[in-house]
């Protein structure tokens, strides 16, 4: 968005907004400055301390720091710190443009990160390491810079503060050589080592250091920035050749005088020492989590199932035990600060469902204390009073979406009672006489849900009801252990009522893929063999209910309650992968139902919802998680060959840093241009924890030859044992 501003600023400088000369001028002209807006999805490092007293996270993206947490995973409150490198007189280049980008975890047991970028003219190289400080709220930048001409520059940092989820009620200061940023209720302070030559604030777009440096290559002194969406600008000692290092502080705080604090303590410790116990902390917790398993056979993918379990283990809010958000970042139109999603929202929340997955990929990797955390804190915060779990939460437990969604009230019953929480009974009960008694908003029985898992319909979902019937079924065997045998009879009634209506429900015999049953993506009459046609949003098509598929089914398989080689369940195998299948250099994955159209646009352009009904503007891509779901299935039905390839194909998808996607580019166009390459991650959610708990969670399945995550009480229930 501040890229659009750029083109419009040269009248600024005829008029006279931006001086041509380094002058102090007081108070920064250009309020209240452009929309502040967040940056991509796609991330490329994540971090933060292991230890809980530091609620602070970074976040990378291209070649830039991008979002910061602070004082908690639901709250951005940085968007963005990047340099400009210029000469003073002829060019000044931002440096995450730059085409020659790098970025890796320098320790494969930690989340330190480094990125090195290299000027398109070979000007100039940087090479920037981010940590934060395990006892302060401050994210630290060692940064190298180094003149490849011989000749000195100039390094100017340049910080975008977006406090707390909101960057247009901002005000900024020059403190000495330090600079700061406050609004109603969070600061932020940055510092260099050594110190800033020197500092100035303004309004993005108009006086901000990015926009004064690229229009005149030099910076005029604003000394405040009150009330808009401010930046602060540093110039930095270092030149390349004589001075080439210098470490910035980016401390966070309630007060401008406490996030000052907080730099300046870090700088006091100092860099080395910093990253030596951030590392620390990292490699202590893998030392108490399982090894990587056999199941990995090369270096790459073992560094990839590490950077896994650190990236879930950093993705617990410190200050709510078991708030685990499903991404550190807001894609596409998520992202604009539109009136609709200001403050920000969607990803960095809690959903139940995510949190699901990610205790249960960290428990398969050992960190079973996070697991009881998560459900602990599904039953003791996020759980409203009439017993259901809402669509998402702030980290804090207050919800911010509010549709029904009956998976995942069904799904904390399952990680209960697999983790044999008898004291969540009280809890599990509500949840369960939620799901029995639950009633849409026009009469329909459950296990009808406001909203399936894609969170895009209503309707009779095969997925979902899988989840009901494996949380009421897990309901009855904690009632059980609690002695309360009614209950446990009523909830397997109802459970084993589900699983009879199913069929009719959920699996069509008349429908136009097949001449044999399969399963829908759902209904919306609970008919299966009903025409009925709706539309399926995001720009997409309206269809017949029957010719609509997604792999939701194989949740019936991975919790126990259709055997593998069902033949209804064979045949939507190959139903699905006739049509939302395919196969890219990277491997084969899935879209999530037919005609998705939850992804870029045709152009790579950001999705939006805006766009008219069947009118295809934008494009559901490829879901790598779904290829473990499948290896999930291919591993029950004794395939173990086949679900090793999934997991090396899985395993595929990260980023240079081992940061793992949402989607990757498919077969629809933008795919296959340059800079498109199907199979390679798209800009959405990344890392996405479900992608990474996913990983996790087969390599253990693979190493097992089963799906440990299986609830053993339903496969015996409907199965056998």
């Amino acid at each position: 968005m501040r890229k659009l501003m750029f083109g419009a600023l040269a009248g600024l400088l005829v008029t006279g907004l931006i001086p041509a000369t380094a002058v102090a001028q007081g108070a920064a002209p250009g309020a209240p400055g452009a929309h502040p807006s967040w940056l991509p999805a796609n991330k490329t490092g994540f971090g933060t301390a292991h230890d809980r007293s530091s609620n602070v996270w970074f976040t990378l993206q291209g070649g830039q720091l991008s979002e910061v947490y602070y004082p908690d995973l639901s709250t951005p409150s940085v968007r963005s710190l990047n340099f400009v490198v210029t000469d003073g007189r002829g060019f000044a280049t931002l440096d995450h443009t730059a085409k020659s980008q790098q970025v890796r975890r320098t320790d494969d047991d930690s989340l330190t990160y480094e990125q090195t970028i290299t000027d398109d003219q070979h000007r100039w190289r940087l090479r920037k390491t981010y940590v934060t400080d395990p006892a302060a709220t401050t994210v630290l930048v060692d940064v190298d810079f180094q003149s490849l001409t011989g000749r000195p520059y100039q390094l100017y940092a340049v910080a975008d503060p977006d406090l707390t989820n909101d960057g247009s009620d901002d005000s900024a200061a020059r403190q000495g050589d330090a600079l700061t940023a406050q609004d109603a209720t969070t600061a932020a302070a940055l510092t260099a080592k050594p110190a800033f030559t020197k500092t100035s604030v303004g309004y993005a777009g108009a006086s901000d250091g990015n926009t004064q440096l690229t229009k005149t290559f030099k910076l005029s002194t604003y000394d405040t920035a009150n009330k808009g969406n401010v930046l602060l600008t540093g110039q930095t000692a270092a030149d390349g050749v004589r001075n080439r290092h210098v470490t910035l502080a980016l401390g966070m705080g309630a007060m401008a005088a406490d996030a000052l604090g907080s730099a300046q303590a870090s700088q006091r410790r100092g860099v080395r020492d910093i990253t030596r116990a951030y590392d620390r902390g990292w490699q202590q917790y893998l030392r108490g989590v399982s090894k990587p398993p056999s199941s990995l056979k090369t270096d790459a993918e073992r560094d990839l199932y590490k950077a896994s379990m650190l990236t879930l283990a950093a993705s617990e809010d410190k200050h709510h035990p078991g708030a685990f958000i499903a991404s550190p970042s807001m894609p596409w139109r998520f992202g604009n600060n539109d009136p609709e999603w200001s403050p920000s929202g969607t990803y960095h929340l809690v959903w139940p469902r995510d949190l699901y997955q990610i205790a249960t990929g960290l428990a398969a990797g050992g960190d079973t204390g996070a697991a009881n955390r998560a459900v602990s804190y599904m039953f003791g915060t996020q759980q409203q009073a009439d017993g259901h779990m809402p669509q998402n939460s702030r980290v804090d437990g207050v919800p911010y979406w509010t549709s029904i969604q009956l998976d995942e009230t069904a799904f904390p019953i399952v990680l209960a009672q697999q983790l044999g929480r008898n004291d969540l009974w009280p809890g599990v009960r509500k949840a369960a006489d939620f799901i029995i008694g639950y009633v849409g908003p026009n009469g329909q029985p459950a296990p009808y849900t406001q909203q399936e898992r894609w969170e895009e319909q209503d309707g009779w979902s095969p997925s979902t009801i899988a989840s009901v019937i494996a949380g009421l079924v897990c309901a009855a065997d904690l009632a059980s252990h609690n002695g309360a045998p009614a209950d446990a009879a009523r909830y397997l009634a109802a459970a084993d009522k589900f699983k009879a209506d199913l069929p009719k429900q959920t699996i069509t015999t008349n429908g136009p893929l097949s001449k044999d049953p399969y399963f829908v993506r759902l209904t919306k009459d609970a008919n299966a063999n009903n025409g009925t046609k709706y539309n399926l949003g995001n720009s997409s098509v309206t269809m017949d209910q029957r010719a609509v598929t997604d792999a939701g089914f194989l949740d019936l398989v991975r919790l126990g309650i259709y055997r593998a080689d069902d033949p209804v369940i064979r045949n939507s195998v190959r139903v699905t992968d006739a049509d939302i299948a395919f196969t890219t250099p990277t491997g084969q994955f899935w879209h999530r139902y037919t005609k998705d159209g939850y992804g870029e646009q045709a152009d790579g352009s950001p999705w939006d919802y805006t766009f008219p009904a069947e009118s295809r503007t934008t494009f559901g891509r490829l879901w790598p998680l779904l290829a473990g779901e499948r290896g999930e299935y291919e591993l029950t039905l004794g395939d173990p060959a086949s679900a090793a390839r999934r997991l090396r194909d899985l395993g595929r998808v990260s980023s240079s840093a081992e940061t793992m996607p949402e989607q990757v580019w498919d077969e629809n166009p933008p795919s296959g241009q340059t800079g498109f390459p199907p199979g390679t991650p798209n800009n959405s959610a990344t890392p996405l924890a479900w992608t990474h708990a996913q990983y996790v969670r087969l390599a253990w399945d693979v190493q097992a030859g089963s799906v440990l995550e299986t609830p053993r009480a339903v496969r015996c229930h409907y199965l056998g044992c």
